[in-house]
């Protein structure tokens, strides 16, 4: 699962996208990157296989200057996990991050081998920016250029670009990932998650299914998937320093394992209720008693909760439990019996497959909720 941070800034912005990145370690990686534009409005990119602070020790011998980044952690899904197949990738003047699956990748790749654009990674992301790139050649500005782009794009996406003489403009744009635009004082912000944005503002604003936005350091500028332009909330998020630190702890995975009592106890104090001797969880639509199957579905760590849970219903409610690898259920298209519930569990609730298999769910199975790690 991938991170993405970028800044327009007016202090470096190298060091601040690669604290950014280090909030987001807890999703796993292979590979991390930098592109900032420098003093001279020329884009340059870092990048290092393996932990982040590799890309880090390489910062220190060869630097990035400027004040306007784009970064990303990459967890690989298309080509070997190396540095020629890091983010950002870049083709002609067009640098660009991406978390999720660009399913079209191939056909695209080879409709813009035909006009001469050739690739020089094994990834889907490289194509995006070959696309943006095409367009800009055509005679589009790089706004026009990317919605060109989304246009032509099938597949789930959280998008961040950065343009070669272009220092006061990032490009968002998100579908099926989640992307969220953060608020400074004359800076501007984009990551993939408010954790990632923390210590720089707890100006927040999500965007929307379809949404992509056009930010400089005056502001951003939503648009729907449409095409017209969109207000979408800004909120204040407060972030618990334990909650976005390792709290002394080598790895997120040791400070999680160790987080396990508490956290259930947080779960039972909020859903537990001592004088009914009952667990109280507003389900609105659910009653549990018409419920005959449950089918659930997640990856990694959250599909072994899913084998807990599946104990639990069966042993305790009575209920039977199919239980899927996301990756797997999405493309086997299950049918489901009647009175069923799909029940999706994602720590970040953004894991693409998960994402996918409950769009597939959604007005088939009887009843659908998610389970998730975040507010």
């Amino acid at each position: 699962m991938c991170g993405i941070v970028g800044v327009l800034g007016s202090h470096e912005a190298a060091p601040i996208i690669v604290d950014g990145l280090r909030r987001l370690e807890y999703r796993g990686y292979d590979s991390a990157g930098i592109a900032t534009i420098n003093a001279s409005g020329r884009l340059e990119r870092r990048r290092a296989v393996g932990k982040l602070v590799n890309l880090a020790d390489k910062l220190v011998h060869e630097p990035l200057a400027g004040h306007a980044g784009i970064g990303h952690t990459r967890w690989a899904t298309h080509g070997k996990p190396n540095e020629l197949n890091a983010h950002p990738h870049s083709s002609g003047g067009v640098a660009v991050v991406h978390n999720g699956i660009i399913e079209n990748f191939h056909t695209l790749r080879e409709t813009l081998a035909a006009k001469g654009i050739g690739h020089e990674t094994d990834t889907d992301t490289e194509t995006v920016a070959m696309l943006v790139r095409a367009q800009m050649e055509a005679g589009l500005d790089p706004i026009e250029a990317v919605r060109a782009t989304l246009e032509q794009l099938e597949g789930a996406y959280a998008l961040l670009f950065l343009f070669d003489g272009e220092d006061d403009l990032l490009i968002a744009a998100r579908k099926g990932s989640p992307l969220a635009i953060g608020h400074g004082d004359g800076e501007m912000y984009v990551g993939s998650d408010a954790i990632a944005l923390a210590t720089l503002t707890d100006e927040i604003t999500y965007l929307e299914e379809g949404d992509w936005a056009v930010v400089r350091r005056a502001g951003a500028v939503i648009y729907d998937a449409a095409g017209n332009r969109a207000t979408r909330e800004m909120r204040k998020v407060q972030m618990d320093a334990a909650r976005i630190e390792k709290g002394g702890y080598r790895h997120y995975m040791m400070k999680e394992i160790a987080e396990q009592p508490t956290v259930v106890g947080n779960v039972l104090e909020a859903y537990v209720s001592p004088e009914a001797d009952a667990v109280t969880m507003a389900l609105p639509g659910i009653d549990f008693a018409r419920i005959e199957r449950i089918s659930i579905v997640a990856c990694g760590t959250a599909y072994y909760a899913g084998l807990v849970a599946k104990y639990w219903f069966e042993r305790y409610a009575r209920l039977p439990v199919d239980i899927d690898v996301a990756s797997e259920f999405r493309y086997r298209e299950p049918p489901f019996a009647d009175n069923t519930l799909a029940m999706f569990v994602s720590q970040s609730g953004e894991t693409a497959d998960t994402l996918a298999a409950l769009r597939f769910a959604t007005g088939k199975a009887s009843h659908t909720v998610a389970v998730v790690n975040v507010p």
